[in-house]
């Protein structure tokens, strides 16, 4: 390994975290969502400070190039970004649907008011009374 790209890996490992702290320190980017980049960060920075490190995690695992073994990590975090990302939007899908469902009902409920004749009053929705717990029905 050459100094310049010991140097360019440390830098790159450092400028990840940076970006990543900043934007969380500015409201950019929530905790949840970070967390995944900054374990790269770590783990890259790690790697980028100790590259021997790269190269016993290969062979421990039984990979014979290290760099396919950052191919395959680098893979495995975008995936994990991606299922987490997914399972959010799934989330709030649900939600807006709900939200759009309320939204017309409301809208129609609000022509229907507006479409009564003024001297009408609306009869007001009977209240439902809670149950009693100790009634038996």
């Amino acid at each position: 390994m050459t100094v310049t790209s010991y140097i360019f890996g440390i830098a790159s490992a450092v400028l990840i975290l940076v970006v990543v702290i900043e934007l969380l320190r500015r409201g950019h980017l929530r905790e949840r969502h970070a967390m995944w980049w900054l374990f790269a960060g770590v783990l890259a920075l790690i790697v980028g400070v100790f590259p021997s490190t790269l190269e016993w995690a290969a062979t421990v695992i039984g990979i014979e190039v290290p760099l396919n073994l950052v191919l395959f990590v680098s893979i495995a975090i975008l995936f994990l970004v991606c299922l987490q990302h997914s399972s959010e939007l799934t989330v709030l899908e649900e939600k807006t649907r709900t939200l759009a469902e309320r939204v017309a009902l409301l809208e129609l409920e609000l022509r229907r008011l507006q479409q009564m004749p003024e001297q009408e009053e609306p009869a007001p929705a009977p209240k439902r009374r809670p149950k009693a717990s100790g009634d038996g029905s």
